[in-house]
């Protein structure tokens, strides 16, 4: 009889321990468990060694299964785990070391890059470098002869123009040949050698108003890390050019005057800028007008005695027969080195970068 209540006794507390375990209070952080209850001094010596752990280890309640698993004692999550579940200072290239920051790093001395200097932030659309907008440019410059392999036409010159927009300006031009005009070797042997004279003209001086337009703009890379901005451009426009033959067929009697001449010019530029007032150009220009060259036959009239009124129409003092009867289109190609000076030297950006 005695037997079977403690039996009873500990069939009671079977049951009814797992249910008292999940009624009791989340205990706080950094308390320490109570102890187990000491086993009854009534129990017999002979009881089922398996309870105990039965016992502090209950069974979840029933929905118990949607709530994970419970946390450790103390609600602190496990040892060596972070709160989100990865490894504590687990460093990311030890579980995928094939990562492109982990492969970067192998090729490259972080400590090292870490003490080069930091350029200047790069835009993806750039500001134009030299804004030339209500700016005047003062170009001088040295021309050289292209095309003409019998006399050459080398002048020093300058133009001045304004810019009514960006890439829009109008000006004016002028060359100074006067002086430098020079007949080449060429020329030389050819009328000792074939006894042929070619016509030759000299010119004074050349001015033109002109239009000029920037269609394009860039920069690129020279001397190491410099970069250098340019911008091209196309001009043209009328103007005068002065010029008269050079007496070769009759150099007796033939004595020339000034011509003055309408010419028309067009050309085409390259500008390399140093900085945002100073640059170094190179154009090609063609300036064509119709020519009055020196005629190749020689009057054989009688002349008119010094003093007499008048010329004889054939005598070979005529002015009228030194001339050419047809104008002859001539192509002056030219090639300009020379600088532009802008002014004001400084200028403002109307919008940030």
């Amino acid at each position: 009889m005695k037997q079977a209540r403690r039996w009873l006794l500990l069939a009671a507390a079977l049951v009814l321990l797992p249910q008292a375990a999940y009624a009791q209070k989340k205990k706080p952080k950094g308390t320490t468990p109570a102890p187990a209850a000491p086993v009854s001094a009534d129990a017999d010596a002979d009881s089922t060694p398996a309870a105990a752990p039965a016992a502090a280890t209950p069974a979840p309640a029933e929905g118990a299964a949607d709530q994970g698993t419970p946390p450790a004692a103390g609600g602190e999550a496990a040892a060596g785990e972070t709160p989100g579940g990865e490894a504590g200072g687990m460093d990311i290239c030890q579980i995928t070391p094939d990562a492109p920051q982990c492969t970067a790093a192998k090729q490259f001395n972080l400590s090292d890059e870490a003490k080069k200097t930091i350029r200047a932030e790069v835009y993806a659309v750039q500001q134009q470098y030299v804004l030339k907008g209500g700016r005047v440019e003062i170009q001088p410059f040295f021309a050289f002869t292209m095309n003409d392999q019998f006399v050459s036409h080398d002048a020093p010159g300058v133009a001045i123009n304004y810019y009514l927009t960006q890439v829009l300006a109008v000006g004016v031009v002028g060359n100074w040949y006067d002086g430098l005009n020079s007949p080449s070797d060429f020329n030389f042997q050819l009328r000792r050698a074939a006894h042929v004279a070619i016509p030759l003209n000299d010119y004074q001086l050349s001015g033109d108003v002109n239009f000029t337009y920037v269609p394009m703009y860039g920069k690129f890379a020279g001397f190491g890390d410099f970069i250098f901005n340019y911008d091209g451009y196309i001009d043209g426009g009328v103007g005068l050019i002065r010029t008269k033959p050079i007496p070769i067929i009759d150099p007796d009697n033939r004595l020339f005057s000034w011509n003055n001449l309408i010419n028309f010019d067009i050309g085409i530029g390259l500008r390399i800028f140093f900085n945002r007032w100073l640059s170094a150009n190179l154009e090609f220009r063609d300036i064509m007008y119709f020519e009055k060259i020196e005629s190749t036959t020689i009057a054989t009239g009688p002349d008119v005695p010094v003093g007499a009124q008048g010329y004889n129409a054939s005598s070979p003092t005529n002015p009228a027969t030194w001339y050419d009867p047809n104008t002859h289109f001539t192509n002056d190609i030219q090639m300009q080195v020379g600088l532009s000076v802008f002014l004001p030297t400084s200028f403002e950006y109307a919008l940030p970068k």
